[in-house]
């Protein structure tokens, strides 16, 4: 189980992916439309993810927010040296999220945090050019932070809590570029595990020394992803009858380790005017943890059947956000923002099932008020991946090198919708 979530963050963190890496930045409805800016400031529930710090500071007793997006992907690829074209074909992902806090007093409060900073699909068609490094990937992940959030000073308050990971993947890839059975079939691998746990933390600060301005820092922690045997079932099929094969068909498990990395946002935010709001966000995701994703598939007595070693080398990228919010009137609020994602990925190491390099974000969305307490949130994300040409450099078959590179052209399209309320 554990360590088929390695597998798929492993590979949401290209193809299918709206932030560096393997994150999902699609963890409410304000802040996306603000550019996923949020650290500085208290605008509903949503700040359980962006700053536990500021829990403290929402209006009321009760505060929850709920809701949920649709994201529609693709990644196109080409080799025009030898003619190789493909598209993956992405089923439609649904992130959701739910926050809740309660303020105990003026200046403590609590809180719960569950939003899916993993989760999505991505299939390229059955025995592709590039079918020996992935085929297809489902990943499923949901965090649970229970939080906490105290005013120190009037102009200061802090926040945080634990976070459990459970996850899921199911992971499909071809064992070499021409390997098959005597009937031609491709000689394949499926990782499937469900039910991951691990732990992490995230604190956070905010400071808000007048009605004009805003800051604050959140830190989430690094969460190492340790497969362990007996955690899920990697399927060998359509594998030769032959003493030089690899590995024999059937069942095998297998263990691994993946970082998810920890990472850093520091913001403000400014109220020039009462209807105007502006955000910037600057985020800091400390990639150079994810080295590589081993895999070592194992007999049942423990023993090793095969190993797979797949480098990946990344290194430590940030991204740059801006948002602005507009209060039109009491009923209806505007909002609008952009950022850019650098991409982790080093040359030599732009895998397909990671094809993630640098990309820009578009966002927008609006807030209306039902009543003083119910309010309907609207967004949408347009991602555009800035076409590159890029190789995997370290695929190995035979003991040698086989590189595999062309050019890649990605985009996605999110748009959201959820509910915010207070009491």
């Amino acid at each position: 189980m554990k360590k088929v979530l390695s597998v798929v963050v492993l590979l949401l963190v290209c193809a299918v992916t709206y932030a560096g890496g393997y994150r999902v930045s699609l963890q409410g409805q304000r802040g996306l439309a603000m550019g996923h800016t949020g650290v500085a400031m208290v605008n509903n529930a949503e700040i359980a993810f962006f700053n536990p710090g500021g829990l403290v500071h929402l209006e009321g007793k009760l505060n929850i927010a709920v809701g949920g997006f649709g994201v529609f992907s693709d990644v196109k690829f080409q080799n025009a040296e030898f003619g190789q074209t493909s598209q993956t074909e992405s089923p439609t992902g649904t992130p959701l999220y739910l926050y809740a806090s309660y303020n105990v007093s003026e200046k403590l409060a609590v809180g719960l945090a569950v939003y899916t900073p993993y989760g999505s699909s991505v299939e390229y068609p059955t025995d592709w050019s590039g079918s020996h490094l992935v085929n297809n990937i489902d990943l499923s992940a949901i965090f649970v932070q229970p939080m906490v959030s105290v005013k120190l000073l009037e102009d200061l308050s802090i926040g945080g809590g634990p976070i459990l990971a459970i996850g899921g993947v199911n992971f499909n890839r071809n064992l070499s570029r021409n390997l098959t059975d005597i009937d031609g079939n491709r000689s394949n691998v499926t990782i499937d595990s469900q039910g991951l746990t691990a732990f992490g933390f995230s604190v956070g600060a905010l400071i808000t020394p007048n009605d004009q301005w805003s800051f604050g820092v959140n830190y989430r922690s690094r969460i190492d992803i340790d497969v362990e045997q007996g955690d899920g079932d990697a399927v060998f099929s359509n594998v030769p009858n032959s003493p030089l094969a690899p590995i024999a068909n059937g069942t095998y498990d297998f263990t691994a380790t993946l970082p998810l990395p920890a990472e850093w946002t520091v913001g403000v935010s400014y109220k020039p005017s009462d209807k105007w709001t502006l955000n910037f966000d600057w985020n800091y995701a400390e990639w150079d943890a994810y080295e590589a994703l081993d895999i070592m598939f194992l007999n049942t007595d423990g023993s090793l059947a095969l190993e797979s070693i797949n480098p990946r080398n990344y290194k430590n990228a940030s991204s740059y956000r801006l948002g602005a919010q507009f209060d039109v009137s009491s009923k209806f609020v505007l909002r609008g923002g952009a950022y850019f994602d650098e991409s982790p990925v080093q040359d030599g190491f732009f895998a397909p099932e990671t094809p993630r390099n640098d990309s820009y974000g578009f966002t927008g969305g609006f807030t209306y008020n039902v009543t003083d307490k119910l309010a309907i949130d609207a967004s949408f994300l347009y991602l555009t991946f800035k076409e590159i040409d890029a190789s995997y450099d370290s695929y190995i078959e035979g003991g040698e090198r086989v590189p595999f590179g062309g050019t890649y052209k990605s985009s996605a399209f999110a748009p959201g919708l959820g509910l915010s309320y207070k009491l």
